[in-house]
């Protein structure tokens, strides 16, 4: 049975935030801790993380994902963090201050599809943000958190959310390749 890496983000198509994102990525880079950060092409917000999808359950999906209406709606990227927490970040996100709720909503439409098809539920739950870089070890782990907190309310502009994506994720020895495979967008006001 074949199967691809599935899952279902929101694209950040302002060219601002986005390279706002980026500076940050180069600031936590001369840290010197242990990061894999995120490609710039590759920045986005997961909505659901499917993991490995048998191809052909993905137009039932498609199906699934273009009934889920919503309107477009805007979203702050405000505040650098970190998951679990700051004693042992793994994971480093921006967050939103504005569009929260809105992402919330659009994930709580798409998730009842997804389990009506049999798709495992994720068992954390969904907290809307952009994922900057990956934590491999507590190597200056100090310098790091400090540049985290310098970040901890910084605003990097609002997106406009008029669409979100179905993806495939084919991992390569460079880093993942990302690939849209159906757009949904929101309903015209």
């Amino acid at each position: 049975m074949s199967v691809i890496r599935g899952f279902i983000a929101v694209d950040l198509e302002d060219e601002g935030v986005r390279r706002g994102l980026v500076s940050v990525q180069g600031l936590l880079r001369r840290t010197g801790a242990d990061l894999k950060l995120v490609e710039e092409e590759n920045i986005h917000v997961t909505l659901r993380f499917m993991g490995d999808t048998p191809i052909g359950d993905i137009a039932r999906i498609a199906g699934e994902l273009s009934a889920v209406k919503f309107r477009p709606f805007r979203a702050e990227v405000r505040g650098v963090g970190v998951f679990p927490g700051l004693t042992r970040p793994r994971v480093v996100w921006a967050g939103f201050r504005k569009g929260e709720k809105e992402f919330e909503d659009l994930f709580q439409r798409i998730e009842p599809r997804l389990r009506g098809l049999g798709v495992r539920p994720d068992n954390n739950p969904f907290h809307p943000h952009i994922t900057l870089a990956r934590v491999g070890s507590g190597k200056n782990r100090d310098q790091l958190v400090r540049q985290i907190m310098e970040f901890s309310d910084e605003s990097f502009g609002e997106l406009l959310i008029k669409s979100f994506q179905l993806k495939k994720s084919t991992l390569t020895p460079k880093g993942p390749v990302y690939e849209n495979l159906q757009v949904f967008k929101a309903e015209e006001s």
